[in-house]
């Protein structure tokens, strides 16, 4: 079957199809394809009772879903799927992952349907192909919302099976070892970026090291080039004047241990340019003065042999103290167990070596993709991939709390970027968390409401600040009271996605009673400026479209600047839609007013309409000028706008206000206001707003962070006078930090 290529955007790398009749190949020597019997082979080498009949079924479906499509590259496109699939054969996994590697692009990218694919494949294929699928046909307002979708479907996906996220890492794996096929350079960064902002950190919290490393690696040469190269470079020099330095040093490593008949398997090798360019920005060092650059893995046959390997490497070489780890007796969240220590060694150069057995190896190499084989082939879950999960687990728990997929993707990013300390309780459990986590990550992980109540906390029995970081063996006293609510200044200081999340949640819910006011009276302005009816039960239809849960959802969501009030009335009534012209400008429209304001010094029968950049209020000095098609703009005196114009003076009119201008009805007034950050201040705003006549016309949020809120708000005032008063009565008010005019046209 050929099959033409859909019409929605992958994004994600190269492996997006061209047709053939488009196609033009970057290189004119392609790769030859892998065979059916070569892929078979590579499956039965270390799975002997594997399918055969369903792989070499598989490869021709594919193989003839995707027809004559070719890569960037020039590459037919099947040469992805078939790369995909022999990544993961290097992992060592089950047949119906390898099917689902080759079958992975069918749905999204050919005619094939998930029910073609159930049919032919069984359910279980089925719902693996579907959930590696990208959300692609979502209406999305941009880059960074599309990534964040795609990323809260992967995560729900992979909690069903942890395989969906196996596919999609070596997907993406692929993408990025073709990635310099791409014409696109901003596209290539942005896939360069995503990589290394989600894909490799996801690769290494579930154990697959190597993975991440070469992700890591591979988005630098793209978003550093010059950095990469330098390093690589200084490397090859390093190589050049040493010599064979690697092997040398794991020889005397293997002979050390073999007098002490331990049987151990030896080898080094230099880190990757990426892992050796972050340990010099972290640790602000020039390349001369970073000296373990060097990595030395020692496999062993048994646990007592880790421990008996570690003393004869310290009695023999000078340890470096800061430098040890064991993460046998106390293994990663990913179920990593190593030993890692750091020695002066045989020819007096710093090296890192990690001590572990043939086991320990392999899910430190394959991660979760080896607890997968272990499970298949024992029938139980271990300890260790009940780590792995569990980790998965709280993303999954943070997802279903989380308001926007942009907040989960943030938060996912705080719980993927993480270097380990443990802890204890008084109790004596342990407590894993990330590199420099305070008190409150402690007691948010724990349980929330222990989080929530936290008033102060002891750290090995002394009293501590909460935002102190906590070090390796430190034991956490929590000390909480009921009265106590978390802080908005907590977010600053916390480095857990679990802490961060629950306390916007409690600051969310505590205001989430002021944003409904808010947004339930300024729907009332916007439908009653249009002559239209607001109600509970229309407003709950406007709900459900947008998939909120009440009524009570759409006022917050207007409340809080996340949604406009015309957006609500023209779900309700389509016939007040605007034209695209208009909608430019619909963030903060004009009310109708119930006569013209009166301007002096225009000649009779020109036209006028009032600035929208400075919005003039009477009682303001103003200057119209003249605008080819539109008649006269009236701005005030300062407007930039008049610095800007292109016209001469000569287009300038000298205008005053009419005698009574503040009677044509109100004017709108655009004011920022910044208040902090907690529960009240918004309703105190809209209360001195209303206590001194004005009437808010409209609201968007501008900038939000910890300590305060910024919004900028549309006022309906007589004149200059009556804005000024309520320009000094907010400025008096307690809640508010700053309040100015606005005299610049928005940024859309």
């Amino acid at each position: 079957m050929s099959a033409p290529v859909s019409p929605n955007t992958k994004g994600t790398g190269q492996a997006e199809p061209v047709p053939a009749a488009a196609a033009a190949p970057a290189k004119p020597n392609r790769r030859r394809l892998m065979r059916q019997t070569e892929l078979v082979d590579r499956v039965k080498a270390y799975d002997p009772d594997a399918d055969e009949a369903l792989l070499n079924k598989a490869y021709v479906y594919a193989m003839k879903a995707h027809g004559k499509q070719f890569r960037a590259s020039g590459d037919p496109y099947f040469a992805h799927p078939l790369e995909v699939a022999a990544i993961l054969t290097d992992l060592k996994l089950d047949v119906a992952t390898i099917v689902t590697a080759l079958l992975h692009d069918t749905i999204e990218d050919t005619l094939a349907t998930y029910d073609d694919i159930k049919a032919s494949f069984g359910e279980e294929i089925a719902n693996l192909v579907d959930g590696v699928t990208k959300l692609s046909q979502l209406e999305l307002f941009s880059e960074r919302t599309k990534q964040a979708e795609n990323f809260r479907k992967l995560m729900l996906a992979i909690t069903n099976d942890i395989r969906v996220l196996l596919v999609k890492l070596a997907d993406r794996l692929h993408n990025m070892r073709t990635l310099q096929f791409i014409e696109s350079t901003e596209k290539r960064r942005r896939i360069a970026q995503e990589t290394q902002d989600i894909y490799a950190p996801l690769a290494g919290r579930i154990g697959m090291q190597n993975m991440r490393e070469e992700l890591e690696d591979l988005a630098f040469a793209e978003l550093n080039p010059e950095a990469r190269n330098s390093i690589v470079t200084r490397l090859a020099r390093l190589d050049d004047a040493s010599g064979d330095r690697i092997g040398r040093i794991a020889d005397q490593i293997k002979r050390k241990l073999a007098e002490h008949d331990i049987d151990a398997w030896v080898y080094g090798r230099a880190k990757r340019a990426f892992s050796i360019w972050r340990k010099l920005k972290d640790k602000q060092l020039n390349f001369e003065a970073l000296s373990d650059i060097f990595g030395f893995r020692v496999i062993v046959k048994t646990e007592d042999d880790c421990y008996r390997a570690l003393g004869v490497l310290h009695q023999n070489w000078q340890m470096v103290p800061t430098r040890f780890k064991d993460f046998i007796s106390t293994p990663k969240t990913n179920g990593y167990r190593s030993i890692h220590t750091t020695v002066i060694g045989p020819e007096k150069q710093r090296v890192e070596v990690q001590i572990r057995t043939q086991t320990m190896h392999d899910i430190a190499e394959r991660g979760v993709a080896a607890h997968w084989r272990y499970r298949e082939h024992e029938g139980s879950q271990g300890e260790g991939e009940d780590r792995a999960y569990g980790w998965l687990r709280e993303m999954v728990d943070l997802l279903e709390r989380e308001d926007s997929a942009e907040e989960f993707l943030e938060n996912s990013r705080l719980n993927m970027y993480q270097d380990q300390v443990f802890c204890f309780t008084p109790k004596g459990d342990l407590i894993s968390l990330p590199r420099g986590a305070t008190p409150i990550d402690f007691a948010y992980t724990l349980h929330t409401d222990i989080g929530n109540s936290t008033v102060g906390a002891k750290v090995n029995g002394a009293h501590v600040p909460l935002h102190t970081p906590l070090r390796n063996g430190d034991q956490v006293e929590i000390i909480r009271t009921k009265e106590q609510t978390p802080s908005p200044l907590w977010e600053q200081f916390v480095v857990t996605g679990r802490a961060r999340a629950e306390i916007r949640r409690f600051l969310r819910h505590a205001q989430r009673g002021e944003h409904v006011k808010f947004g339930r009276n300024i729907l009332k302005k916007v439908f009653a400026d249009e002559g239209a009816e607001l109600t509970d039960k229309a407003v709950g239809e406007v709900a459900k479209k947008l998939h909120l849960s009440k009524a009570d959802d759409v006022f917050a969501e207007v409340g809080r600047g996340a949604l406009r009030g015309h957006e609500v009335l023209e779900a309700i009534f389509p016939e007040f839609k605007l034209d695209p012209e208009r909608r430019k400008q619909a963030a903060f429209a004009e009310p109708k007013t119930k006569k013209p304001i009166s301007i002096r010094g225009l000649t009779e029968g020109i036209s006028y309409r009032l600035g929208q950049c400075c919005h003039p209020l009477p009682g303001d000095r103003i200057v119209g000028l003249m605008v080819p098609g539109e008649g006269a703009v009236i701005h005030t005196i300062d407007c930039a706008e008049l610095e800007s114009a292109q016209s001469g003076m000569e287009d300038w009119l000298d205008v005053t206000w009419g005698m009574h201008a503040a009677e044509g009805g109100p004017s709108i007034a655009r004011v920022l206001v910044r208040v902090k950050n907690a529960p009240g201040s918004l309703a105190a705003v809209m209360n001195v707003i209303a206590n001194n006549g004005g009437n808010i016309f409209n609201m968007k949020v501008t900038n939000r962070n910890p300590l305060y809120f910024e919004f900028t708000v549309d006022i309906e005032v007589r004149d200059l006078a009556h804005l000024q008063n309520i320009l000094g009565a907010l400025r008096v008010n307690a809640a508010v930090e700053s309040v100015d005019r606005v005299r610049e046209k928005e940024r859309v």
